[in-house]
């Protein structure tokens, strides 16, 4: 079965707006725990605008009893201070994600031109303290083939290109997938393992999890949004119902 991580980063944006602790990202995370989540993901930005370092330590403590069924995934940019952060917490895995200046969202995979023995140095001293390492790229084999070189265990295919296309109707659905299934093959042949996020939801999913090779999911906006009107633990069951169909 194709794993679903939940990202609760806007259950800290509405924390974050009124000050305090409530709501909790820590019981978040265990709601999404105890409906069947099999991950829970966090990006610790530089401005701190929704998870904090602390969350994070919260949340590593939260999951430890949980270690080998319900992974931890911390994403961002390869700054120092997340690095060091990332280095003491250990997590399941880390996603190498590009940060553009300003930005709300990730908008783009990282480019073939980061230089590189800066980001291998980077990736290196993440899997020498047991931390699986994705890359954050676009749906491109040679975004994938930079990834391998780069020392990557696996790529996330960022899906905001094919969550477009899919509002377009089928035939532009189809053309999108036919890209994503050309990256999720050259990434299988190069040994590395596909994870897919940015604008999943239950509308395009059912769709999108037919991709070959499909580990793992990452979805947090849509999912927070939903379960503002119907509650997190429905929403997190109804997202594994869907993933249950998939062919892996």
């Amino acid at each position: 079965m194709i794993h679903l991580s939940v990202n609760v980063n806007k259950v800290a944006t509405v924390r974050n707006s009124r000050g305090g602790s409530v709501p909790s990202v820590v019981d978040a995370a265990m709601v999404a725990v105890e409906a069947g989540a099999h991950g829970i993901t966090v990006h610790p930005r530089a401005d701190a605008r929704h998870i904090t370092f602390a969350d994070v330590h919260a949340l590593a403590q939260a999951l430890a009893p949980y270690k080998g069924r319900v992974e931890f995934n911390i994403e961002g940019d390869p700054r120092p201070d997340l690095i060091d952060l990332v280095h003491q917490v250990r997590p399941d895995q880390c996603t190498l994600v590009p940060v553009q200046p300003g930005e709300v969202t990730s908008q783009a995979g990282w480019t073939l031109d980061t230089p590189p023995d800066e980001f291998r140095s980077v990736v290196s001293g993440l899997k020498r303290r047991g931390t699986r390492v994705s890359l954050f790229v676009d749906p491109d084999p040679s975004a994938v083939e930079w990834a391998a070189e780069m020392g990557g265990d696996r790529v996330e295919l960022y899906t905001e290109p094919f969550a477009r296309a899919f509002t377009q109707g089928p035939d532009a659905a189809a053309g999108s997938m036919s890209t994503y299934t050309a990256a999720a093959r050259r990434a299988h042949q190069l040994g590395l393992g596909v994870n897919a996020g940015h604008d999943l939801d239950l509308d395009n999913l059912p769709r999108f999890r037919t991709l070959p090779h499909l580990a793992e999911v990452s979805i947090g906006h849509a999912i927070i949004s939903r379960a503002i009107f119907v509650g997190l633990d429905r929403v997190v069951r109804e997202y594994l119902a869907v993933l249950e169909g998939a062919s892996t």
